[in-house]
């Protein structure tokens, strides 16, 4: 959306409607609500109740920053995350980052196909490894055949799918005060699984997999609209474009924060209260909800697992081919067609394949899951840190290197998934 000017004198110019500043930061914050992070919300809910709420409140503003801070290195500079790295630091940094970025997302796109298939299965019956296979096929020949601007219009639309979830909560009913109260007061469990679920929640939230697509997509539609260019080539889009992000990343990731908050209190309703608090997978969250909550909020929560899986796989496969493309320097980007960016979508294709495979080998998903959380740990760090002194040269950003407000809340961002990581490799080696 470029910068609306008026000549002095000449008439106002219209204002954009809502769904042209709705984009990459709402499809972002949507996809974060994955099967895979409904499990740990389920799980968060089901095991301390009321008492996890606050943490989905003080996530907000850190998750929004460390994702503005995304969008801003793309459309300032034109260019996704990887890219950046690759020319202003050392290779052996990125190969590092790109390599474990890959094998956590697989994993969880992988881990994300099975639960939408085992929700199916519970809805209609059949064979849960069929589903598996025709959501795969469906994802893929979207993403790499849809028109661009088409495809991204059915990715915004697919974050309705989010709403289920709060129907989830209208359906089973709420003491309204008693969640208002543990939102706005934190009420710290001084327990080892208590601090354990908030690090794997906060690791939920904030994924590197969601900065490197926000970067991307930012840099892919400027690259689209002829009437768009980076920032750094022209200042006088700023004002606007910096402002659409703001609304974009804080009202996806608060749509995303708000959803996790309604999966916790659902659990912690309906699960909790009726003394069910060990929930591993989606699916059983979903399986445990019938008997308690009844057929409806059951049905509701098993639809909401399929359609946040069919807007998580292709961000998940997505931004693992946007990294490897560009720290490969191929020709990239959604944009354009298949025989354009061959290896592009040939790294989407091949990803999903793996992640579809992985549903038909022994391979337990919880600890797969758990590996892709360790993985994560491991790049979030490090990477956000980069993100933050990157965001900040003038060599990189030009003009544009963060506000204070920014570079205050992005570091704090940081330094929490530092202590988080800090406290699964303390626990996990205890």
């Amino acid at each position: 959306m470029p910068l609306l000017r008026r000549e002095p004198g000449g008439p106002r110019p219209p204002r954009p409607s809502v769904l042209s500043i709705l984009g990459p930061g709402l499809i972002t914050g949507a996809a974060d609500d994955d099967p895979s992070g409904i499990a740990t919300y389920s799980q968060a809910g089901a095991q301390f109740g009321y008492s996890m709420t606050w943490v989905m409140l003080v996530t907000w503003p850190l998750m929004a920053a460390i994702q503005e801070i995304s969008a801003r290195i793309g459309r300032v500079t034109g260019k996704g995350i990887a890219a950046n790295i690759r020319e202003h630091y050392p290779a052996s940094l990125l190969r590092g980052i790109v390599a474990l970025l890959l094998v956590a997302n697989v994993i969880n796109l992988g881990a994300d196909l099975g639960a939408m298939g085992d929700a199916v299965r519970l809805l209609i019956g059949g064979s849960a490894g069929v589903y598996v296979v025709a959501f795969a096929v469906l994802c893929a020949m979207l993403e790499i055949f849809s028109n661009y601007q088409r495809y991204t219009s059915v990715l915004k639309w697919l974050t309705l799918s989010l709403f289920a979830y709060v129907a989830t909560v209208l359906a089973v009913g709420m003491p309204w005060g008693e969640v208002v109260y543990h939102t706005l007061v934190p009420s710290i469990v001084w327990q080892k699984d208590y601090v354990v679920t908030i690090v794997a929640v906060l690791g939920t939230t904030i994924s590197p997999y969601l900065f490197f697509w926000q970067a991307s997509e930012e840099a892919e539609d400027e690259r689209v609209n002829p009437a768009e260019h980076p920032l750094t080539e022209d200042p006088e889009e700023a004002p606007g474009q910096i402002r659409r992000i703001e609304i974009d990343t804080y009202l996806g990731m608060g749509l995303s924060n708000v959803v996790s908050l309604c999966i916790i209190v659902t659990t912690a309703a309906t699960l909790h209260l009726h003394g069910v608090t060990d929930i591993r997978t989606s699916e059983e969250a979903a399986l445990a909800l019938r008997p308690i909550a009844g057929s409806f909020a059951f049905a509701v929560f098993a639809c909401g697992i399929v359609g946040t899986g069919l807007l998580a796989v292709p961000v998940l496969a997505g931004s693992a081919a946007y990294a490897l493309a560009e720290a490969m320097q191929w020709t990239y980007g959604l944009g354009r067609r298949p025989r354009e960016a061959k290896a592009f979508y040939g790294t989407i294709v091949v990803g999903t394949l793996i992640g579809v495979a992985i549903n038909f080998v022994r391979i337990d998903p919880i600890k797969a899951l758990f590996w892709t959380a360790v993985i994560n740990g491991v790049v979030a760090v490090p990477l956000m840190a980069v993100m933050m002194l990157m965001s900040m040269r003038p060599e990189v950003m030009g003009q544009f290197t963060l506000p204070r407000r920014l570079w205050v809340l992005g570091w704090l961002s940081t330094a929490a998934m530092a202590v988080a990581v800090a406290v699964m490799f303390a626990t996990w080696s205890g």
